[in-house]
């Protein structure tokens, strides 16, 4: 199972989340930045239906599988 962190951090004269290098929009506070956070890593939670997929790999193979909608990540707010 993958795990999503959201960081709480200064950015852009104010306050977002990070989370793998990329940044969220600024807000003005701190407590804003983490309020955000949380309701996104909520979201993340929430299962979806069973999907088919198909995707190449590096190796230039493609493949199909079927995904379990209710295989969601660990998800994590820190600051």
């Amino acid at each position: 199972m993958s795990k999503v962190v959201y960081e709480i951090v200064e950015h852009d004269g104010g306050w977002a989340y990070r989370s793998d290098g990329v940044y969220s929009e600024t807000f003005p506070s701190h407590d804003a930045a983490r309020a955000a956070a949380i309701r996104v890593a909520r979201e993340q939670k929430v299962p979806g239906t069973d999907a088919a997929i198909s995707f190449e790999t590096s190796d230039g193979k493609w493949h199909e599988e079927l995904v379990d909608g209710h295989d969601r990540p660990i998800t994590e707010v820190k600051g």
